[in-house]
């Protein structure tokens, strides 16, 4: 799978100073935390889950949570781990499938993608350690198509449960499981309890970091804990209880230097029916002049103007990747995960070999000042970002990733 494969390669040719590369289940961890991207929500429950799986992956899904934990309700749990085994096995039986061999995990390769038909990155979200193992089981050789299980709210001790069945699952499964915990906990909001959780969580995730793909934000738990609820015209950094809780998770859990975990941005709540909203407006004005303002009228009128704000600020705050819940917020996280040429000229400038040393350095476009040692971390994100989401273009900007991939 990569990202954007679900456009043809002409376009991807025009869009891409460097393409997207292909990546698989099986590529390093630090390659597929950062593709994650946009990860889709389903509820388990879904009559038609495998077939819904298969047409989020032909628009440009990579990663999807098939959730058993708040999206259904507490009646429906049975009848969802059974509706996840049935359709694990009919994706399984179709030979387009990707398969995982065991064994060591393979880089990702470049390919051309134009008729794959990978699935997602499939996890499960359980609501209990004891989901983690029995799943597995009941999944029997369809787990093959299991990357692993989103794990809610997520303490040290809530953890260890979790993890240590993980561990267990993965043995008994001989498949690299991963897990994806959710910071959601009460104890974390309150300012009391704050410092000796997040150090708990460190802990914990620390011991178990080989497993420990991305960590997940609640915000609609923070929320929740107030009563509170943001309008559409407001991000998640404009909660200022939300705002404080995010700065110090990253701050505990997403540290430059080895230590730290990719965060994942919280879910966007809002959205309007049909998943083909944008198709009119693309049809009027598909890479013509007066697009963008065409494309910005659309996205206000559907209230995802505070998606792409609080995408932007996600990324300025230390996240990357979001929660979705549904599928028209797909492509606008993708869109704005592609690194910008001058993004990737001045990555370039600042890990060249001959600068090891340090120094200042003006930008290649003339605007801004390159500090080697102190930009060096940034750079060397921002690369990992490009080689998954592509570096466009110079003249290639938001409007014309976001108009083809919804036309893709």
């Amino acid at each position: 799978m990569r990202h954007f494969g679900h456009i043809p390669s002409a376009v991807r040719t025009g869009l891409f100073h460097r393409e997207p590369v292909e990546f698989t289940p099986d590529s390093p961890a630090r390659t597929l935390a950062v593709a994650l991207g946009a990860t889709l929500y389903s509820p388990a429950t879904r009559p038609r889950l495998a077939d819904a799986v298969r047409k989020q992956a032909g628009r440009g899904v990579v990663s999807m949570v098939l959730c058993l934990e708040d999206s259904i309700s507490d009646a429906e749990v049975e009848a969802g781990e059974a509706n996840l085994v049935r359709h694990f096995a009919d994706l399984a039986a179709d030979p387009a499938a990707r398969t995982r061999p065991s064994g060591e995990p393979a880089a990702g390769t470049v390919t051309d993608a134009d008729t794959a038909t990978d699935l997602p990155l499939l996890f499960i979200r359980v609501r209990e350690p004891r989901q983690i193992t029995d799943l597995v089981d009941r999944l029997g050789a369809s787990a093959r198509l299991l990357s692993g299980f989103v794990l809610p709210k997520f303490t040290e001790t809530r953890g260890r449960a979790f993890l240590e069945a993980l561990a267990d699952a993965e043995r008994t499964s001989g498949r690299r499981l991963f897990a994806m915990p959710v910071l959601e906990s009460p104890e974390l909001l309150h300012l009391e309890t704050r410092a000796e959780t997040l150090a708990g969580i460190a802990s914990i995730t620390d011991k178990y970091r080989d497993r420990v793909l991305a960590l997940r934000l609640g915000v609609t738990d923070f929320c929740s804990a107030y009563g509170l609820r943001r309008s559409p015209d407001m991000t998640a950094y404009d909660i200022k209880i939300v705002a404080n809780v995010i700065a110090d998770v990253v701050n505990v859990l997403g540290r430059s230097d080895g230590t730290g975990f990719t965060v994942t941005g919280p879910v966007w709540e809002y959205f309007r029916p049909g998943e083909r909203m944008f198709k009119p407006q693309l049809r009027r004005s598909p890479f013509l002049e007066g697009r963008a303002e065409d494309l910005r009228t659309a996205l206000i009128e559907h209230d995802l103007d505070g998606l792409l704000r609080e995408i932007e600020l996600d990324r300025a705050n230390g996240l990357l990747g979001k929660t979705c819940i549904h599928p028209t917020h797909v492509v606008p996280v993708h869109a704005l995960s592609v690194v910008s040429h001058e993004e990737w000229s001045d990555a370039q400038d600042i890990l060249r070999p001959d600068r090891d040393g340090g120094g200042v350095l003006r930008s290649a476009y003339t605007n801004k000042m390159n500090e080697v040692k102190p930009h060096r971390a940034w750079a060397e994100r921002t690369l990992l970002r490009a080689e998954v989401f592509g570096v466009a273009k110079e003249d290639v900007g938001f409007v014309d990733l976001l108009t083809a991939g919804l036309a893709g």
